[in-house]
Protein backbone atom coordinates (compact mmCIF):
# COMPACT_ATOMS: atom_id res chain seq x y z
CA UNK A 1 0.00 0.00 0.00
CA UNK A 2 2.90 2.42 0.43
CA UNK A 3 4.01 2.61 -3.15
CA UNK A 4 0.97 2.97 -4.15
CA UNK A 5 0.62 5.89 -2.11
CA UNK A 6 4.19 6.76 -3.52
CA UNK A 7 2.44 6.11 -7.32
CA UNK A 8 -0.09 8.71 -6.04
CA UNK A 9 2.32 11.24 -4.64
CA UNK A 10 0.54 10.76 -1.28
CA UNK A 11 3.99 10.85 0.13
CA UNK A 12 2.73 11.50 4.13
CA UNK A 13 -0.03 8.54 3.99
CA UNK A 14 3.61 6.35 2.39
CA UNK A 15 6.08 7.67 5.22
CA UNK A 16 2.88 6.41 7.53
CA UNK A 17 2.68 3.02 6.11
CA UNK A 18 6.42 2.66 5.58
CA UNK A 19 7.26 3.80 9.14
CA UNK A 20 4.99 1.96 10.85
CA UNK A 21 6.45 -1.45 9.25
CA UNK A 22 9.77 -0.27 9.87
CA UNK A 23 9.22 0.48 13.55
CA UNK A 24 7.74 -2.94 13.36
CA UNK A 25 10.41 -4.74 12.12
CA UNK A 26 13.37 -2.23 11.96
CA UNK A 27 15.63 -5.05 10.16
CA UNK A 28 12.99 -5.19 7.36
CA UNK A 29 15.39 -3.30 4.53
CA UNK A 30 12.81 -3.20 2.42
CA UNK A 31 10.66 -0.38 4.44
CA UNK A 32 13.79 1.61 4.91
CA UNK A 33 14.57 1.47 1.02
CA UNK A 34 10.75 2.73 0.34
CA UNK A 35 10.92 4.99 2.97
CA UNK A 36 13.46 6.60 1.54
CA UNK A 37 11.62 6.81 -1.33
CA UNK A 38 8.59 8.55 0.05
CA UNK A 39 11.17 11.40 1.95
CA UNK A 40 12.58 11.42 -1.37
CA UNK A 41 9.08 12.60 -3.03
CA UNK A 42 8.65 15.07 0.43
CA UNK A 43 11.80 16.92 -0.30
CA UNK A 44 12.95 15.60 2.92
CA UNK A 45 16.04 14.93 1.99
CA UNK A 46 18.04 14.62 5.35
CA UNK A 47 15.53 11.91 6.10
CA UNK A 48 15.83 10.38 2.48
CA UNK A 49 20.18 10.03 3.22
CA UNK A 50 19.40 8.56 6.57
CA UNK A 51 16.94 5.48 5.83
CA UNK A 52 18.96 5.43 2.69
CA UNK A 53 22.08 4.62 4.92
CA UNK A 54 20.08 2.19 7.06
CA UNK A 55 18.59 -0.12 3.75
CA UNK A 56 22.61 -0.14 3.06
CA UNK A 57 23.31 -1.34 6.76
CA UNK A 58 20.68 -3.54 6.93
CA UNK A 59 21.09 -5.52 3.26
CA UNK A 60 25.48 -4.84 3.92
CA UNK A 61 25.13 -4.58 -0.06
CA UNK A 62 28.36 -2.14 0.04
CA UNK A 63 27.21 -0.21 -2.83
CA UNK A 64 24.23 0.91 -0.97
CA UNK A 65 25.92 1.96 1.76
CA UNK A 66 28.46 4.07 -1.03
CA UNK A 67 25.75 5.46 -2.61
CA UNK A 68 24.16 6.80 0.82
CA UNK A 69 27.93 7.96 2.29
CA UNK A 70 28.41 9.66 -0.96
CA UNK A 71 24.87 11.33 -1.15
CA UNK A 72 25.51 12.37 3.10
CA UNK A 73 28.96 14.17 1.94
CA UNK A 74 27.59 16.05 -0.90
CA UNK A 75 24.42 16.93 0.90
CA UNK A 76 27.09 18.47 3.69
CA UNK A 77 29.36 20.25 1.01
CA UNK A 78 26.53 21.67 -1.05
CA UNK A 79 23.09 20.59 -0.23
CA UNK A 80 20.63 18.70 -2.42
CA UNK A 81 22.26 18.98 -5.96
CA UNK A 82 25.47 18.48 -4.60
CA UNK A 83 24.09 15.43 -2.96
CA UNK A 84 22.65 14.57 -6.58
CA UNK A 85 25.81 14.79 -8.19
CA UNK A 86 27.77 12.81 -5.78
CA UNK A 87 25.29 9.91 -5.90
CA UNK A 88 24.64 9.86 -9.89
CA UNK A 89 28.74 9.93 -9.86
CA UNK A 90 29.05 6.83 -7.45
CA UNK A 91 26.37 5.10 -9.64
CA UNK A 92 28.13 5.06 -12.36
CA UNK A 93 31.43 4.20 -11.42
CA UNK A 94 29.44 1.17 -9.58
CA UNK A 95 28.25 0.43 -13.21
CA UNK A 96 32.10 0.34 -14.18
CA UNK A 97 32.36 -2.39 -11.71
CA UNK A 98 28.99 -4.46 -11.85
CA UNK A 99 25.32 -3.44 -11.76
CA UNK A 100 23.97 -0.29 -10.93
CA UNK A 101 20.93 0.46 -12.63
CA UNK A 102 20.20 2.77 -15.34
CA UNK A 103 16.77 3.47 -14.66
CA UNK A 104 18.32 4.97 -11.20
CA UNK A 105 20.94 7.32 -12.94
CA UNK A 106 18.21 8.52 -15.43
CA UNK A 107 15.98 9.51 -12.59
CA UNK A 108 18.83 11.20 -10.79
CA UNK A 109 19.93 13.23 -14.02
CA UNK A 110 16.20 14.21 -14.60
CA UNK A 111 16.55 15.83 -11.09
CA UNK A 112 19.54 17.72 -11.87
CA UNK A 113 17.68 19.16 -15.03
CA UNK A 114 20.34 16.97 -17.53
CA UNK A 115 17.11 15.94 -19.66
CA UNK A 116 19.93 15.00 -22.28
CA UNK A 117 21.65 12.21 -19.69
CA UNK A 118 17.99 11.40 -18.40
CA UNK A 119 17.40 10.40 -21.88
CA UNK A 120 20.42 8.61 -22.74
CA UNK A 121 19.99 6.49 -19.35
CA UNK A 122 16.39 5.65 -20.42
CA UNK A 123 17.33 4.18 -23.31
CA UNK A 124 20.61 1.93 -21.49
CA UNK A 125 17.56 1.18 -19.13
CA UNK A 126 14.80 0.35 -22.07
CA UNK A 127 18.04 -1.48 -24.01
CA UNK A 128 18.43 -3.92 -20.85
CA UNK A 129 15.19 -4.22 -20.43
CA UNK A 130 15.06 -3.01 -16.59
CA UNK A 131 11.75 -3.88 -14.36
CA UNK A 132 11.51 0.07 -13.18
CA UNK A 133 10.85 1.24 -16.95
CA UNK A 134 7.42 0.17 -15.98
CA UNK A 135 7.14 2.69 -14.08
CA UNK A 136 7.76 5.47 -15.82
CA UNK A 137 4.08 6.88 -16.33
CA UNK A 138 3.96 7.15 -12.80
CA UNK A 139 7.79 7.33 -11.33
CA UNK A 140 7.27 11.00 -9.34
CA UNK A 141 11.79 11.41 -10.00
CA UNK A 142 10.46 11.14 -13.90
CA UNK A 143 8.35 14.48 -13.33
CA UNK A 144 10.77 16.80 -14.83
CA UNK A 145 10.62 14.92 -18.19
CA UNK A 146 6.58 14.68 -18.31
CA UNK A 147 6.68 17.57 -20.95
CA UNK A 148 9.29 16.00 -22.81
CA UNK A 149 7.62 14.27 -26.29
CA UNK A 150 10.92 11.63 -25.80
CA UNK A 151 9.25 10.32 -22.37
CA UNK A 152 5.78 9.69 -24.43
CA UNK A 153 7.31 7.84 -27.30
CA UNK A 154 9.54 5.89 -24.61
CA UNK A 155 6.26 5.31 -22.55
CA UNK A 156 4.73 3.74 -26.26
CA UNK A 157 7.95 1.43 -26.79
CA UNK A 158 7.48 0.58 -23.37
CA UNK A 159 3.90 -0.51 -24.39
CA UNK A 160 1.98 0.98 -21.62
CA UNK A 161 -1.35 2.37 -21.96
CA UNK A 162 -1.11 5.23 -23.77
CA UNK A 163 -4.27 7.09 -23.15
CA UNK A 164 -5.76 8.60 -19.52
CA UNK A 165 -8.74 7.46 -18.28
CA UNK A 166 -11.59 9.50 -18.19
CA UNK A 167 -13.21 10.71 -15.08
CA UNK A 168 -16.37 9.02 -14.50
CA UNK A 169 -19.24 11.31 -13.46
CA UNK A 170 -20.22 11.47 -9.67
CA UNK A 171 -22.91 8.97 -8.88
CA UNK A 172 -26.23 10.96 -7.32
CA UNK A 173 -28.51 9.63 -4.73
CA UNK A 174 -32.08 8.41 -5.95
CA UNK A 175 -34.41 10.95 -4.92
Amino acid sequence: MGQVYVWARRFDDAIAVWKKLADEDPTFAEAHDCLSLAYRGKCMYREFIADTKIFGQLTGDSSDSEFATALEQGFRSGGWKSAVTKGTEVRQAQRRKGYSSAFEIATRYAELADKEQAFRWLDTAYQERAPEMEGLKTDFTLDPLRSDLRLAELVRKVGLPQRRFRRLPTPTAPS
